[in-house]
């Protein structure tokens, strides 16, 4: 049976951040537990008394185009019906003024969103911020006296067997409480296909409206965001995933401080995992680390002293397993942070230092959709640069060009121009920015003959006008 990845559920909400909020950010997490070993031993409810006020239900409306029946499309009279659609999700009080944090895509495209609170009172809510690269949305609602809050546990000192507890809202039966532990750390399990990313895996009970909920140690901090399950049934198996609490705070900060989007630190370099084949040509005792394949003329990493060939054992201290790891605790930094890399070189271990930047802008992005009697007409494009690279998940590195992000009618969508590909030339033009494109393309031509980049590969057409 295929393993699905299911994301519950699939509603979310493009939205500006306002103006900063005036307050301290986060609650202090807690540092003692809520009662002897004896007591956790025999209940977690302490526990949950403390937590569950703070996880909330959320649901989202949307208006779809729902098509009609083809047969009756012929003849003229089938025309598209709009309708609401609906989702439900869980969400997490994380400041007292009603700022709360829940996936993406819980309210995804919603035009209506409403908050639950735990006592059932009903709240609107808007949105300060959306993330769809970590799945979070933050969300704001006005109460008319402060709430109840779990605090941040962010000291990523959780390991494998530790108890954990889900809250959230399954099925929309009201708010459950599932136990379970730590199953795995560090997981790069991902549908959106991001490697940089870095998840809690755990055992307890989550099922669709959990997305978006809790999940809690046994000091009552929150140190996850449910996201999604592995299922062949579409239904708990055990296998459940976990935005971690550093990577909420992220995003948490950035949102109430005004912020459109997280800026996310860069390697500046090309890496690739250490294997086992690997590690023996190397001499490493064990296949761990990422070695640098490619660096990023005048980028953090060349400037840290970085060199091809190197290896990156350890960032700030914590093993960087595998390129996504390292990806992953470069990128969850601010920009500004200095963090110490153990790096092997020609068999001796040293200390580098880098410095968190964001990738640049450069050439400036320059995004159109292009129209006319060519092959690209329909087709938006933009120059490829690090920034652009980094927030479409796709390589930077090669020469320099245009990337197609969509495809909506005319020519491109008939010639079979997809998003993804790279136009390296047209009419024996090397073609490196949007502005070159785009004029050459203003001059009338009999034939085009285009040379786009796909999945590695080079691919040459010839198109008549």
């Amino acid at each position: 049976m295929r393993v699905r990845y299911v994301l519950i559920p699939t509603l979310a909400l493009l939205a500006a951040a306002p103006a900063a909020l005036a307050q301290p950010i986060f609650a202090e997490p807690n540092r003692a537990p809520p009662a002897g070993a004896i007591t956790m031993k025999q209940s977690f409810a302490p526990v949950v008394k403390r937590a569950a006020p703070a996880v909330v239900n959320i649901s989202s409306k949307r208006m779809v185009r729902q098509q009609t029946d083809p047969f009756w499309e012929m003849f003229g009279r089938g025309q598209p019906r709009a309708r609401v659609q609906g989702s439900l999700g869980s969400g997490v009080i994380v400041r007292s003024d009603g700022v709360i944090v829940t996936n993406y895509h819980v309210v995804e495209g919603g035009t209506e969103i409403t908050v639950a609170l735990a006592d059932r009172r009903e709240f609107p809510a808007r949105v300060l911020l959306s993330d769809p690269r970590t799945d979070l949305a933050i969300l704001k609602i006005e109460a008319p006296e402060r709430l109840p809050v779990l605090p941040i546990d962010e000291t990523g000192d959780n390991e494998v067997g530790d108890l954990v507890l889900a809250i959230g809202d399954p099925f929309g039966v009201g708010q459950t409480v599932t136990n379970g532990i730590i199953s795995a750390l560090n997981r790069t399990a991902d549908p959106t296909g991001d490697s940089a990313s870095s998840y809690i895996q755990t055992d307890a009970a989550i099922n669709p409206g959990n997305s978006g909920g809790a999940l809690i140690d046994m000091d009552g901090d929150l140190i996850g965001v449910n996201s999604f399950i592995l299922s062949r049934s579409g239904s708990s198996s055990g296998v459940g995933f976990a935005i971690p609490a550093a990577v909420v705070r992220r995003v948490v900060e950035t949102a109430v401080g005004g912020g459109r989007a997280v800026v996310r630190p860069w390697l500046g370099a090309r890496t690739q995992t250490v294997t086992p084949d690997l590690a023996r040509g190397l001499g490493l005792s064990v296949p761990q680390g990422a070695i640098v394949a490619d660096l990023w003329p005048g980028g953090p990493a060349a400037r840290a002293g970085l060199k091809t060939g190197d290896v990156v054992l350890q960032v700030d201290g914590r093993p960087a397993t595998d390129t996504a790891t390292l990806s992953y605790a470069i990128g969850n930094h601010r920009p500004g942070d200095s963090l110490p890399l153990l790096v092997r070189r020609d068999g001796r271990e040293l200390t580098l230092t880098l410095r968190a930047e964001p990738p640049p802008n450069t050439p400036e992005r320059d995004q159109r959709t292009l129209t006319g009697r060519h092959p690209f007409d329909g087709a938006t494009v933009v120059n490829l640069s690090p920034a652009v690279a980094d927030e479409l998940g796709v390589d930077p590195y090669g020469p320099p060009g245009v990337l197609v992000t969509g495809i909506t009618r005319g020519l491109a969508l008939n010639v079979g121009l997809r998003p993804g590909d790279r136009v390296r030339e047209v009419n024996g033009v090397k073609i490196t920015t949007v502005r070159a494109l785009a004029d050459l393309i203003a001059q009338p031509q009999r034939t085009w003959r285009v040379t786009i980049e796909r999945n590695g590969q080079t691919v040459t057409a010839t198109f008549s006008a």
